[in-house]
Order: C-alpha cells, then structure tokens, then sequence
C-alpha cells in the first residue's frame, strides 16, 4: 500500500493533488452544480468543512489553460461521470476570490485587504488578458491600476464585474466566479462597530458581479452563515441558497460514513472507529449524515504516531466563535437551563429562521438557536411545519461539541459570574448570616450551569469558585485537618482573625435540605475539624454545613 500523508490544514486541491496528500473524493460535487445548473449558489456550512478545498477543486476543474489539469483528476469520480461533464474541464476563465483576510480591527484597514486580493486575481489573469492585445487603452489603464493596487474607490466596487468583462473579452467565453468566505468582514465588521460600511462595500462587489453581469457563466459563494437577501443580495433573484437544511449537495461537505472507514482502513486504525464516531460524527446537512472532516483527519493524524491516541477537540480551536458568545452572555435563566439540558444529552426544539442579518442578533433570544445550529454546534434530530414556521428538534452532535460547551460556553457564563460584586456573600459569611448566605449562593447557583448531575463535586467547585477572590483570606480547599477533611477552609492570616470551616452535603429533595445541613455540622464535630485550626491559635471559627439541591441552596451554623 502507498503511504499518504494526511492534509491536515491543506486546502489548495492542485498541492494536495500534486504531493499526492489522502483525499477522500468530492469530486462529483461538479456533477451535482452542472446539474442544478444554478446561475449563483450559496453554500453555508460551519466552518473547516471543506469548503475552501472544493472551492480550490472547482477552480482546478473548470479553469481555462491550467497545466497539468486533467493529471489532477486522473483516477476520481469525476472523470467516470461522462463526457456531457468533461466537456466542461478547462473551459471557463475563472475568477476565484476569498474574502477571510478581511477580518480587521477596521473598516480601512478591511478594504485595503480586499483591495490586495483583487489585485491579486487581476495579477492572476493579467497574461492572458495582455496576450490577447483585445483591450481598449481605458480598460487597460483601469486594469493596472487595479491590478497595482493604485485604484480608487470606485475602481473596486465593480472590479470582479470589470475583470469577468475583461476576460470574456480576451478568452472569448463567460467566467465563473468563486467567492470564498463571504461573511467573514461581515461578521467581523459586526463586532468591530463598521457593519453598515461593510455591508455596502461587499454589495457594491457583489451585486454588480452576480445580477445582471452578461459575462457571468455561473457563481459559487460559500460561508458559514446565510445572510438575508436584503442585506448584501439586494434584488439577486437568482441566488440558490444551499445551507444543511437543504436535501441537495448534502455530502460534498463533510466525511460520510463509507468515506471514514475507507480512510481508517487506510491507515490501519479500524479499531479507531466508535472513538471517531463518538467524537466527529452526528452532523447532519439534508439528509447526509457527515463527519467534521478538519477533526477526523487531525484524529488520524495523531493515531500515525500513536495508535492509542486519545481523542481531542481538534475544532474547538478553528471555530469562529464571536457571535455564539455575544448570545450566550446576554442569555436569560431559560436559555441557560436549556443549554444545561443539552449538555445532558437532551433535545430541544426551536423555530428555525434561515433569513438572519447580523443587525438581528439583539432582536430575540431566539436568534441563539439558529447561529448555533447553523454554525455546527447543534444538530437535527427531526423537524415539523407549524403554520408557517418550521420547528427543528436539536441536539450536541457529538461528544467534541460537547467538549467545547463544557468547557469554553461554561467558560463564559464562569467569566460572568467573576464580575460580579460578591462583597455581600463574603460579609455573610464573616459575619454568621445564614439566611443572606442561602439567599446569595441560590441566587448564584441560577446563573451556572451544571452537566454533573448535580454531584457534590460540582457544588465544591461552585463554592470554591465564589471565594476565591475572599480578600485577604486564604481560601484551603480538601486540605488535612483533624482526622479528615473539611471540604473548604478559610483562614485569616493572623490567628488574631477568624476561621471558617464549610462543609457540603447535597440533598436529594428539597424538603431534605435541612437536614444535610446537620449532618455537615455533625461530621464538622465527629471529625474535629476544627482541632488543628485551634492548635494553630484560631479562637474565632465559625462552622457551616452547606447543603445543595439542585439550584437551591441551605447553609446553617454551628451554634456554640
């Protein structure tokens, strides 16, 4: 067997090709485009799932005089389909363009990136067009400044429309224009205070190169996320939205389950296949059930070296994770305990508007369910129309997306809650106030999110992470003292100060609450807790039994 590298990061089909990298054929995706024979397709998907390298594939496939095309494609799906789809091979100029170096601190600095990789297409093309000597001395003259980046503003509004006219000139036949990461300076521009700047620059670029154009042969437009037509495709009416709702084009992004076993068979790893399945599979685009390609490939990659490699959030790190934030801290106490639910394993189920600008995510709460699930981190388990709206049943896909909320979405809420002014609970505490120290840790306790069922090592965690920043207090979790350990201690650094001694205890109904707060007192006096603090010199010790359940929360106190 021929050893292949795996293409960890590589998203140029020609190198991939050429260094003869592992890769799982997507080829009939052209198949499935000329079929359609949509004028612009849209596609949507989270991100690393291929599309960069099927941009790259389709560029390699239909552009005109490309060396070495037909040796790219030798051996793939593509080159079985049929001679109605060869004849397509080589036949376009192609304009292909990617719009994720834009994603800058501001809207000059934005359009000065767009400016370079305009510039960089017009270099591309410039022998061709030279060669043909078919432009008028304007054209020319406009074509260079573009090219040398010496352009103004208006030279760039239509620039992709100019250079498909300038070559339908010279090469004598329509372009195809690729545009890769089309939401990015969106997105971007959104959190960056410049969105209204942007959205008028790249409808400027794209209306004037996708409505209308006479030199147009056909588009293709990806990103992670749909964008409402009146935001940046004002009157297109030939855009064919492709998103993972849509049945079409289901696995031409993302791995399927024939596709990853021939991959772990490969590499010699099918006893690999329930940790990948467990960790990467779950998507669901249509009606294609596909794996998170970026992290298969990582996995395998690992297992070179290690068969037993553990599993890892490969994706965790690569997502585009600003607006899922932005949403999750403003999220109210419904949204957090769905959230919770889902961490659990659970469902929900939410209508699903497709028709999102990035203007409406202050609008509802409900705008949460949509970017998470058009941006991969929640999948479809099933879907209903009512009325007009369609309703889709959800869940974590898979035990890396998990990973991700357990971690950086819990994160989050955790930062929030270090913000907040918990002088109060302190003062409760120092003082012998039980009822505020209930009331303020219950109130906390709403705020979290717990995915341990509630075990008492996730109260000890919560409390830990409330006193934390006590002051001038030494905060002593789970260390020795007397014949166990006290869950959590706080000490004053001077024995002329106080002591505290918390114990917790989780109850398993409400009512019992009470008493697992004596219980805590009673193991705090059983097991002398306090014996080494007053060896120490500590005359002030003040003990606490904690109990837990759920999201409510007793403290009682040890009276002497």
């Amino acid at each position: 067997m021929t050893w292949s590298p795996l293409p960890v990061g590589v998203d140029d089909f020609e190198k991939l090709r050429k260094e003869q990298y592992y890769y799982i054929d997507k080829t009939l995706f052209i198949k499935d485009l000329l079929d359609m024979k949509g004028e612009v397709n849209l596609f949507t998907r989270p991100r690393r799932f291929g599309k960069t390298l099927n941009m790259s594939m389709l560029r390699c496939f239909f552009e005109k005089d490309m060396p070495g095309q037909a040796e790219l494609f030798r051996g793939l799906q593509i080159m079985e389909a049929g001679e109605r789809y060869l004849a397509f091979m080589g036949r376009y100029p192609v304009i292909s363009l990617s719009l994720k170096s834009m994603k800058q601190p501001s809207c000059e600095l934005s359009f000065e990136m767009l400016k370079k990789e305009v510039g960089s297409e017009f270099a591309r093309h410039w022998r061709q067009v030279e060669e043909s000597g078919k432009l008028t001395q304007a054209q020319k003259e406009r074509y260079l400044r573009i090219r040398d980046l010496r352009g103004v503003e208006s030279d760039y509004a239509d620039a992709l429309k100019f250079l498909s006219e300038c070559l339908r000139i010279s090469e004598g036949e329509r372009t195809v224009i690729l545009i890769d990461e089309y939401d990015v300076p969106l997105e971007n521009a959104y959190f960056a205070g410049f969105y209204e700047k942007m959205t008028g620059i790249i409808r400027s670029l794209f209306e004037s190169a996708l409505k209308t154009n006479d030199n147009l042969a056909f588009a293709v437009v990806t990103g992670c996320l749909r964008i409402s037509r009146e935001s940046i495709f004002t009157g297109l009416n030939n855009l064919e939205i492709n998103s993972i709702t849509t049945a079409l084009y289901g696995e031409n992004f993302g791995f399927t389950q024939p596709e990853v076993e021939a991959l772990l068979s490969f590499y010699g790893l099918e006893e690999n296949r329930d940790t990948v399945q467990q960790w990467y599979d779950g998507y669901k685009f249509g009606n294609a059930e596909v794996y998170n390609p970026w992290s298969v490939i990582s996995y395998v990659k690992s297992c070179c070296g290690d068969r037993q490699a553990l599993p890892r959030p490969y994706w965790s790190n690569t997502s585009s994770n600003s607006i899922v934030r932005s949403l999750v801290e403003r999220a109210d106490l419904s949204v957090k305990q769905e959230i919770e639910a889902l961490i659990e394993g659970k469902t929900i189920t939410k209508p699903i508007h497709e028709d999102i600008t990035y203007e409406d995510i202050d609008s509802t709460q409900e705008n949460l369910w949509n970017f998470l699930f058009f941006t991969g981190y929640l999948k479809k388990i099933s879907e209903y129309q009512e009325g007009e709206n369609i309703y889709i049943e959800m869940a974590i896909p898979n035990r890396e997306v998990r990973y991700i909320y357990k971690t950086t979405v819990l994160r989050w809420f955790e930062e929030k809650t270090d913000k907040k002014e918990l002088t109060p609970l302190y003062e409760s505490i120092l003082e012998g106030d039980t009822d505020r120290m209930s009331r303020i840790l219950s109130e906390n306790l709403m705020e979290t999110i717990s995915f341990y069922d509630y075990q008492e090592s996730y109260y000890h965690g919560f409390l830990a992470g409330m006193l934390k920043n006590i002051g001038s207090y030494i905060v002593l979790s789970n260390r020795e003292s007397g014949n166990g350990r006290p869950d959590i201690l706080l000490k004053y650094p001077s024995v002329r100060g106080k002591a505290v001694i918390l114990e917790i205890k989780v109850a398993d109904t409400f009512s019992g609450l009470e008493e697992k707060c004596d219980e805590a007192l009673r193991q705090i006096e059983e097991q002398e807790y306090e014996e080494s603090l007053r060896q120490e010199g500590y005359q002030d010790i003040l003990k606490y039994g904690v109990a837990f359940y759920r999201k409510e929360c007793m403290v009682k106190r040890a009276v002497e």
